[in-house]
């Protein structure tokens, strides 16, 4: 088995119109140092509305 290595980590995405948490992703923190910066569907909103990766 391939050995793990801790360079990935869970992040909140938060809706950038109405601050609501509604996704969590992995990310791989090595690799890809910048906020991440999704297309995702809101239920609260009930559109899709771009999400931010929490601070």
């Amino acid at each position: 088995m391939a050995k793990k290595v801790g360079n990935r980590q869970n992040k909140t995405l938060v809706c950038t119109e109405c601050n609501t948490e509604g996704y969590r992703v992995s990310k791989n923190v090595k690799n890809t140092t910048e906020r991440l910066e999704l297309k995702k569907y809101c239920e609260k909103c009930q559109k899709h509305t771009v999400h931010k990766e929490k601070k």
